[in-house]
């Protein structure tokens, strides 16, 4: 099996939302922890490419201290299997679709809040980081807490030393 090089791709449906809160906070808490660990997001569809992140997410982000207006909306591609070592989709839905076109050479990817033991693979919706888009402000507030919680205990695993 070929091993990619380091770095942890987020990966939700349109980049706008999830995957991006994810990536950002990722980026700042590893940042603080000293892990050198590149950190990206992508989307599945192709709606929102180099649209930012949804207002609403970019406002929950910053009530919190993390700041998502760099973000610009990017597609998955294949070829991101083989540049990022662990590749992270937010909800069952999405790891279904990566699991589909993962090459069988590759790392398979797996579901954010498995990756992070938060959550074990047969977890159904319990596992999931759901969708704020359609959703309130709260709903983006939530959804930013439970990616800070997953950041964290993802964190803990990926440190030099830390038993997976």
């Amino acid at each position: 099996m070929i091993q990619p090089p380091p770095g942890i791709l987020f990966v939700c449906l349109g980049n706008i939302c999830r995957s991006p809160t994810a990536e950002y906070v990722a980026r700042a808490e590893f940042g603080k922890l000293g892990l050198g660990m590149p950190v990206a997001s992508r989307g599945l569809g192709n709606w929102h490419v180099g649209q930012g992140a949804d207002p609403r997410a970019v406002a929950a982000a910053r009530a919190r201290g993390y700041d998502l207006s760099p973000h610009r909306a990017r597609q998955f591609d294949d070829d991101d299997f083989r540049r990022f070592a662990r590749v992270l989709a937010v909800d069952r839905a999405t790891l279904a679709e990566l699991r589909r076109r993962v090459p069988d050479d590759m790392p398979p990817p797996e579901r954010f809040l498995v990756a992070a033991g938060l959550a074990t693979p047969r977890s159904g919706e319990d596992g999931d980081v759901p969708d704020p888009y359609t959703g309130s402000a709260d709903d983006f507030r939530e959804v930013l807490e439970l990616v800070r919680h997953g950041v964290d205990a993802l964190a803990g695993r990926l440190r030099p030393g830390t038993p997976r």
